[in-house]
């Protein structure tokens, strides 16, 4: 059964009614919207004729809504809101030339990305890249691209494979001395073991991986930041499992080693994810070509 349409009002007139619940006259409603104040009082006299019911109690000490105006005022928050919203998700899919937006996870970014990102800059100086660590609410500041760890693409994302799939047993050449000539598997099992908890590059992975999964390793030290695991496995402290693209100066240097050749086939890596429902700017086209060349 088709319903009759009910008249809506316009988004003009739903400002004003939250201006003047908010200020109380339409003498500063009107100044708040920068219209006349017979502007503001016809569009109010437009609304309650719309809604044939007064919204306001007109008082001396000011406007007070009425319930049917007090249920139209809450209302006219959300679709004002839900309006701006759109609006802002619409200028996004219309992106800035000239603005790359990037998540960055804080290891990936100051191991692997910021030693690199000046070349990019380099090639691109009309290209102003902003960096956030998290995702926001705000339709307006998505990023446009997201560095993640993880086994697949983010959904709803076309995804870039980078690295991290090899994984290396790392140590200082201090504290492999200490070890006294190991280089096996049950060797490191004695060894102090530095491990993320919520990255998924764990000891229990590696002996599975060679065939070993009852070998336990004595002691095992786990850190919420990946950046303590490095640390201390710099520091000659112990020992940790690294993808060598996020410790290549130290591999270089002879500051980390690659203990007895042990290594991994992991099924984690990192990815580089845009979302598929929106067009690519030409900032972010730019970035995508300059990252396959990085590795």
């Amino acid at each position: 059964m088709r319903q009759s349409s009910v008249p809506l009002p316009s988004m003009t007139a739903l400002r004003v009614l939250l201006a003047l619940a908010e200020r109380g006259s339409t003498t500063a409603a009107a100044e708040s919207l920068h219209l006349s104040q017979s502007a503001v009082s016809k569009q109010l006299l437009t609304l309650e004729s719309l809604l044939c019911t007064p919204i306001f109690h007109r008082q001396p000490a000011g406007m007070i809504p009425t319930e049917v105006g007090c249920v139209y005022i809450e209302q006219a928050r959300i679709a004002i809101k839900a309006m701006e919203d759109a609006a802002f998700r619409a200028a996004r899919l219309q992106a800035d030339p000239h603005v790359l937006r990037l998540k960055v996870l804080p290891i990936f970014g100051d191991r692997w990305l910021l030693p690199r990102i000046g070349d990019f800059s380099q090639k691109h100086p009309e290209i102003e890249v902003q960096h956030t660590t998290f995702t926001t609410d705000s339709a307006s500041e998505q990023p446009d691209g997201a560095f993640h760890f993880g086994s697949s693409p983010l959904p709803g994302t076309e995804a870039i494979r980078m690295f991290g799939r090899d994984v290396l047993l790392v140590c200082a050449p201090s504290y492999l001395a200490r070890l006294e000539g190991a280089r096996t598997l049950e060797d490191f099992a004695r060894a102090t073991l530095f491990e993320h908890s919520r990255t998924p590059l764990h000891w229990a992975q590696l002996v599975a991986w060679h065939g070993k999964p009852d070998l336990a390793a004595r002691n095992i030290i786990r850190f919420e930041y990946y950046t303590l695991v490095l640390r201390a496995t710099i520091l000659g402290q112990g020992m940790a499992l690294v993808p060598p693209q996020l410790i290549e100066s130290e591999l270089a240097s002879g500051q980390l080693v690659n203990a007895g050749g042990i290594r991994y086939e992991a099924g984690f890596g990192y990815w580089f994810s845009v979302p598929s429902n929106r067009r690519p700017s030409a900032a972010l086209l730019a970035f995508q070509e300059w990252l396959r060349t990085q590795f």
